[in-house]
């Protein structure tokens, strides 16, 4: 049924919405996957199915839910976009939903989301707020309604990061639970000591045995460390432990900032800014702060000697990366190969001398 019948039945004869012969859809959402929300989201399935699956005039086509995903955009949502793509194949004429925060809490996609569905010939009924876009009259008070619910989601970040900022004055440790060498229990690290030994060999490699991190990286693959995933330590994940002050004893945060409820845009801000302190009781040290400031000294000594374009991407790559220098040049000797019939060979040359 097109929206120009639907709107004649609905005006000129005085049907209600229910009245209709519609192939009916539902959309379903909850923002985060504890059990308290799942069981929502079972319980919003369940009452939509009920719903559609009681009315003769309806037809369940389908319906259609994310778990765990937010409503502030709706860019990450695999399944709402793919109901609108389902909507432009006019696969169904309705969308049952709970509430206008569960469709979108950003007016502009609420407004341009209803828009388009109805120019596909589908309406949206959002059912706690009564609101049915199928009417001639919806769109002032979906934009009102939008605007609602797009401040309450700032509301509610704003909540966050207050939350956030009293946790880091009281020490809460906060961030994920993957902080390799400990686990997280009420706000406090606890050492993992099978995990905190392999910290130690990190550190202790890096500043004293005067091995790069790709050559550590090596040598852990070797003896069989692997991440959480089950995979080798990568480059990225070694620089990330041997930066991290938490493996001295110190508490660290603020280090980072959204810089807008709506999107997912992340500053990461400046040491300056942190919040640095030694708190051995919520962090207890794995190293001790003087080969944490060994190692950290000589990641940033041989940073320095690095060119801009290849700072850290191919630091230690190869076993006397950053270590031999010209003696006319005073330039770092750069690892190549030279490909001949009889075979590759690897070389060593000065970076000015190759270039001359």
């Amino acid at each position: 049924m097109d929206i120009y019948t639907i709107r004649k039945e609905m005006t000129k004869h005085n049907k209600r919405l229910t009245d209709l012969n519609l192939r009916v859809v539902y959309y379903a959402r909850v923002s985060t996957e504890k059990d308290a929300q799942l069981h929502s989201l079972s319980a919003q399935k369940e009452y939509f199915e009920n719903k559609i699956i009681q009315n003769p005039n309806w037809t369940l086509v389908q319906g259609y839910v994310d778990e765990g995903i937010s409503a502030t955009s709706v860019k990450n949502r695999e399944n709402f976009l793919q109901m609108i793509k389902d909507a432009e194949m006019h696969k169904f004429d309705l969308i049952l939903t709970k509430e206008i925060s569960r469709f979108a809490r950003n007016t502009v996609d609420s407004l341009s989301y209803t828009q388009d569905l109805l120019r596909h010939g589908v309406g949206v009924y959002f059912e706690n707020d009564n609101l049915n876009t199928l009417e001639p009259d919806s769109e002032l008070r979906l934009t009102i309604m939008s605007g609602i619910a797009q401040d309450e989601s700032r509301k509610v970040s704003d909540r966050v990061s207050f939350g956030f900022k009293r946790a880091i004055e009281k020490g809460t440790v906060l961030g994920n639970n993957c902080i390799w060498g400990y686990r997280k229990d009420k706000g406090k690290l606890v050492i993992v000591p099978e995990e905190a030994e392999m910290v130690y060999k990190i550190f202790d490699m890096y500043a004293n045995e005067d091995l790069g991190v790709r050559a550590i990286a090596k040598i852990l693959s070797e003896s069989g460390y692997r991440n959480t995933n089950g995979n080798p330590f990568s480059f990225s994940s070694i620089k990330g432990i041997l930066v991290n002050p938490k493996y001295k004893g110190f508490y660290c945060g603020n280090k980072t900032h959204k810089i807008d409820f709506r999107h997912d845009d992340i500053k990461h801000l400046p040491q300056d800014d942190w919040v640095l302190y030694e708190d051995n009781e919520n962090v207890p040290p794995i190293v001790s702060p003087e080969l944490w400031d060994k190692a950290n000294r000589k990641l940033k000594e041989r940073s320095a000697k690095m060119t801009n374009s290849d700072k850290t991407s191919y630091q230690n790559k190869y076993l006397y990366s950053g270590k031999i220098v010209c003696g006319e040049h005073g330039t770092c000797y750069h690892h190549t190969i030279y490909r001949y019939k009889s075979g590759d060979k690897e070389l060593w040359t000065c970076k000015e001398y190759g270039s001359s």
